[in-house]
């Protein structure tokens, strides 16, 4: 039983460790903005 709860408790730091990581990305490096234009083949677009 002790192995177990050692498991769980390694399992619940790797998924705080993850969820922490994700959360600081996403609230403190914002992406920059820009257009992108691409043809897409293929595509017939009605005007």
């Amino acid at each position: 039983m002790p192995s177990l709860f050692r498991f769980v408790l390694v399992l619940g730091f790797a998924v705080g460790l993850v969820t922490g990581g994700l959360f600081v990305l996403s609230e403190y490096f914002e992406p920059s903005q820009r257009e992108i234009r691409a043809t897409v083949s293929g595509v017939k677009v009605r005007q």
